[in-house]
């Protein structure tokens, strides 16, 4: 990149992973608001078979009347060599001599999920030396698995609230024990349960169980995403985000005030159609909460994102208990990205605005070095 030269970013969105649609929401967005005088986009798609392409230029990247967007295999088909002399794009077709798009700065790897959120693309680019947005290859797996995540809050002394974890190999030799287990969590006295996909996002393939005999089918619909499951015990409590930022020149992390999902309407828990489709839903930001409560959820969300050593950004969720005290939920290292989405939104209500959001994100990513950190 010359003195003169504008930062040459790769967008990249689509994937493999049940979120793809909202992978393609959140680059629309992005792109949208990147600064074109200071940056050349590079639109990447990835269709669902993992195929990358060039998408074109018409690409819907919104919802449109329920419709979802998606990434096509249509368009040339992208290459990235694993040289990291050589951060350059080559669109291979069939019967043509490969082209060279140009050398890349830095990536945007706006993708949700397994294939993407979980690692995979942070491993691809750590090998070809290309620097990227967001969390290194340890702090996505880590982020994206709900059981290890656990584990390392767990061991850092943060606090999480009951679970299982249903691997593979127990779920299909081990049933029985794996049931007992899940009922300890309550389920026999009838405190309900969520089943989950222990590496996906989106509310994708949760289900609310209030018996044992809906178990079973619980734990089938999430192994379609994954055949690794986790179940939480409910929790009584306020669904409560908050954002957190790579600190700027070596800082220590900040987190943004954080926000309150508020549901209308009868919806059993926060799943896919609420998020994304019916309009149901609306962020409190800040929520109706005590000035000190607000500065040590805050204080949590950043140990939360440290202890899985997260680089660029994430959002931490949890639950505010009636007695005061605070649960983590879950960790994003690549959240939701749209205007409407609640990082953005809680970091505008900070005083950073999309557009600047998007540029520190941006720098923070061209200011790292590649290879290990």
């Amino acid at each position: 990149m010359s003195q003169d030269s504008k930062i040459r970013v790769a967008v990249v969105f689509g994937g493999r992973s049940s979120e793809h649609a909202i992978s393609c929401v959140t680059a629309g967005a992005v792109m949208a608001a990147i600064d074109r005088d200071r940056y050349e986009v590079v639109p990447i798609g990835i269709a669902r078979d993992g195929r990358w392409v060039l998408p074109p230029a018409d690409l819907p990247l919104a919802i449109e009347g329920g419709r979802l967007p998606e990434v096509t295999g249509a368009g040339g088909v992208l290459a990235l060599p694993f040289d990291p002399g050589n951060r350059g794009l080559l669109v291979v077709e069939p019967g043509r001599v490969p082209e060279t798009l140009g050398d890349v700065d830095v990536v945007l790897p706006l993708l949700h999920g397994p294939y993407g959120e979980d690692g995979t693309i942070q491993g691809l680019l750590d090998l070809a030396g290309v620097r990227y947005v967001g969390a290194g290859v340890l702090a996505s797996a880590v982020g994206m698995d709900k059981g290890f995540m656990k584990l390392v809050w767990q061991a850092r002394g943060l606090p999480v609230g009951p679970y299982v974890l249903v691997g593979d190999r127990e779920w299909r030799r081990e049933r029985k024990r794996k049931i007992d287990e899940i009922k300890e969590l309550g389920l026999a006295d009838g405190t309900p349960v969520f089943v989950k996909p222990a590496r996906a996002g989106s509310s994708m393939g949760i289900t609310r169980v209030t018996g044992e005999p809906d178990l079973e089918a619980a734990v089938e619909t999430a192994r379609e995403h994954d055949p690794k499951v986790i179940v939480e015990a409910a929790v009584d409590g306020r669904e409560i985000e908050c954002g957190v930022l790579q600190g700027l020149d070596d800082g220590p992390a900040e987190a943004s005030l954080p926000a309150e999902v508020l549901m209308a309407g009868d919806h059993d828990f926060y799943d896919f159609d609420t998020k994304y489709l019916d309009g149901s839903t609306s962020m409190a930001i800040p929520p109706d909460l005590p000035p000190a409560a607000i500065e040590e959820v805050r204080r949590i969300a950043v140990q939360a994102f440290d202890a899985l050593d997260c680089e660029g950004l994430a959002r931490v969720d949890f639950f505010r208990t009636p007695d005061g005290g605070w649960i983590l939920n879950e960790i994003n290292t690549m959240p939701g990205f749209t205007p409407a989405s609640a990082f953005p939104q809680m970091w505008a209500a900070t005083g950073l605005d999309y557009p600047a959001l998007v540029d520190r994100l941006i720098q923070t990513a061209v200011k790292r070095s590649t290879g290990l950190r």
